[in-house]
């Protein structure tokens, strides 16, 4: 059984660049550990969305340098991308798939 505490869950704060397949937000890390290469998904994106959206974090900036994960409580801008980023707006959480 898989520890939903390991899972990396975001906190969208803001969307600052959106393209069809690529976004970069600001992000809080409010539980897990989020990595470079993880996939998630939208728990609580509006609508209908939710489970049937993936998208894979592939790049985090904390302090002006590009770092393989981040933890609670850190702020970070990332770099998300899959067809779901349409779904990401501030205060949705997207949460791993993948430890």
């Amino acid at each position: 059984m898989e520890n939903d505490n390991a899972r990396g869950k975001l906190q969208i704060y803001s969307v600052e660049d959106r393209g069809p397949t690529h976004a970069t937000c600001v992000v809080r890390c409010v539980g897990g550990v989020a990595r470079t290469g993880h996939r998630f998904t939208a728990s609580s994106a509006p609508d209908s969305f939710g489970e049937n959206i993936s998208i894979t974090l592939t790049r985090i900036i904390r302090y002006g340098e590009t770092v393989d994960f981040v933890d609670p409580p850190h702020n970070a801008k990332v770099d998300f991308s899959g067809e779901g980023v349409s779904v990401l707006e501030r205060g949705v959480i997207v949460v791993s798939r993948t430890l």
